[in-house]
């Protein structure tokens, strides 16, 4: 196992350098930069432009060398754990992403913890009384859970509480807490709001767990195994959950590379229409700024962890289901 993770740890490094290159690539490939994004802007506005002051702010950001002069500064930054320079916010990109990094970890573990907790007694119950009204209806409301978008369900969320209650459900904080540095009372603030955007985000992944588990298990209860367990007098809810419920969790392990970077982009088509102070919005307006260093350390955060996380569920899955090995074939 030592051999193999090591391996792994080996080819993690030309996989995350080839990753940080097409980033790189992806966020150049819009015409212009930040600045040229900026004095079309204030052209349109008819306001004048000092062609100096943009030609020295080039040469400062580094904008007038070669891409791949751009590219190695960039990656050697990262290296030593500079993100770069937000030009939008005129502030280390560190500090732009520090608090709303934060409060989006927040949110997306609060939904995976939401997601698990509701899906899986559901799901338990639907594989076992199969075909039962309470299935079916349960099954209704997993398909109208994946058929509605999470930022549909924000909108008409919005709607009601405003014609019900006269309230607005937007936002993560009250607003006396609103660009102020993280504190207790900015934390508690921050519970009090969590379960609404909870409940959005967390509907259609509710929905799409239930299913995937109902059908895994329907998939494992049926296996000669358990029919032999049952038939040696297992107890039937032992005979649930110590062979197929582990056995139907594979799926589940192997999407921790999925879940790990939600922790960092959260949902932003939510975030926006929630108003939440998440980095969903802040990576949306960067890259329609081509506000490339703050883009481009998004996208590489989010990508460091979808190979963190792949490597952290292969080991899971060969710990979790003993039919699977790190030998793979070579061995009996």
């Amino acid at each position: 196992m030592l051999r193999y993770v090591l391996h792994r740890l080996i080819v993690m490094i030309p996989t995350v350098i080839a990753i940080s290159v097409v980033t790189f690539v992806i966020i150049q490939l819009p015409p212009g930069d930040f600045l040229s994004a900026q004095i079309s802007e204030l052209q349109a506005q008819g306001e004048g432009v000092q062609t100096e002051r943009i030609e020295y702010l080039r040469e400062l950001y580094g904008l007038d060398r070669p891409i791949w002069q751009q590219y190695l500064h960039w990656a050697w930054g990262l290296l030593h754990g500079d993100l770069g320079w937000s030009f939008e916010y005129d502030r280390p990109v560190t500090e732009v992403i520090g608090d709303k990094i934060f409060l989006t970890v927040v949110i997306s573990f609060a939904t995976v913890i939401f997601t698990w907790i509701v899906a899986f007694p559901i799901a338990l119950y639907s594989a076992t009384h199969k075909y039962s009204w309470g299935d079916h209806g349960l099954t209704f409301l997993g398909f109208l859970g994946l058929a509605t978008p999470n930022f549909l369900l924000a909108l008409v969320m919005l709607y009601f509480a405003n014609v019900w209650f006269g309230t607005s459900i937007g936002g993560l904080v009250d607003p006396q807490y609103l660009d102020q540095p993280m504190s207790w009372g900015k934390f508690v603030s921050v519970l009090q709001h969590l379960w609404i955007p909870v409940i959005i985000i967390g509907t259609s992944g509710t929905a799409g767990m239930i299913r995937r588990l109902r059908a895994n298990l329907m998939d494992e209860l049926q296996k000669p195994y358990v029919v032999t367990a049952k038939a040696k007098g297992l107890p039937p809810g032992r005979a649930l959950l110590k062979y197929p419920l582990r056995m139907s969790l594979n799926p589940f392990i192997a999407d921790i590379g999925n879940l790990l970077p939600d922790l960092i982009s959260g949902s932003a088509l939510v975030a926006v229409v929630l108003s939440l102070p998440t980095t969903g919005p802040v990576l949306v307006r960067a890259l329609q700024s081509q506000d490339m260093y703050l883009a481009g350390s998004f996208l590489m955060l989010e990508a460091f962890l979808v190979v963190i996380g792949v490597l952290i569920s292969d080991l899971l899955l060969a710990w979790l289901d003993p039919r699977i090995r790190f030998s793979g074939g070579q061995s009996r």
